[in-house]
């Protein structure tokens, strides 16, 4: 059973007293607190997140609509509790689970608090819905971008199609619509723009360092200052690639940090 906190707002002492009596004979309900006008309602909803608002309409300070409006969008689920029956239409208005007039028997209470605990419920199951819908929603992206995440690359070297694992790749470099694939086996032409493979190499393995080169990040031994103050990164092989102007924060972000 879900358990039901209960806030009772009342301005009457004696009204108060009554109610938390006869909340204490309903299963799953406990009382969070009470609250005699509107800033002390406010202030004990902020502190204790109760589930439930036993609410009166008229007291010091405001009305019970003034509560559930300073309250906000996520403001517990109303019950109004009152002597007077004309403010129904509005309470219903402000979506309150029931509207039980003074006064009240404990049957008529308990059937509101189970309306209540249906309610709460309900919305429970809606989130929970909703949480699994974003994770798997995200799974699935997770799972399309490590689909397009080139794991091997396949070049051709005379008459033969070599297999270079990605994790064998050094560097790529800009060779007109293709580009040079550098390995620890040597440099081979592959099919594709370095545009369109920075969109598929994973950033944490691989780093564009200018409009020519994308590097392996682990295959980065130094980065230096050259002439004119123009950064350099020096390969393991002692390759030495210049840092492209616009590539400057990248490299710094990507390789320099730490």
């Amino acid at each position: 059973m879900t358990e039901i906190s209960v806030l009772i707002i009342d301005d009457e002492p004696i009204a108060r007293r009554r109610m938390v009596r006869m909340l204490a004979a309903v299963e799953g309900v406990s009382v969070a607190g009470e609250a005699g006008d509107v800033p002390q309602a406010l202030e004990k909803i902020a502190a204790l997140a109760p589930s439930v608002l036993l609410l009166d309409i008229q007291m010091p300070g405001g009305s019970g609509f003034d509560v559930l409006e300073q309250a906000g969008p996520h403001a517990p689920l109303p019950i109004f509790v009152t002597a007077f029956d004309h403010h129904a239409i509005r309470a219903f208005e402000c979506n309150a689970v029931d509207y039980l007039t003074k006064p009240v028997t404990p049957e008529r209470l308990r059937q509101a608090l189970d309306r209540a605990r249906d309610m709460i419920v309900a919305r429970e199951n809606r989130d929970t819905v909703a949480e699994l819908r974003e994770t798997v929603a995200a799974l699935r992206k997770a799972l399309r971008e490590q689909a397009t995440r080139p794991t091997q690359f396949w070049v051709k070297s005379r008459r033969e199609t070599i297999r270079i694992p990605a994790e064998r790749v050094l560097r790529f470099q800009a060779d007109g619509d293709y580009v040079q694939l550098h390995a620890d086996q040597g440099s081979f032409l592959y099919n594709e723009s370095l545009s369109a493979l920075e969109r598929r190499l994973p950033r944490e393995d691989f780093l564009r360092i200018s409009r020519s080169a994308i590097v392996r990040r682990d295959q980065v031994a130094r980065v230096k200052r050259g002439p004119l103050n123009v950064l350099h990164v020096v390969l393991r092989d002692e390759t030495e690639i210049k840092v492209g102007r616009t590539y400057l924060r990248a490299v710094r972000d990507g390789l320099m940090q730490g």
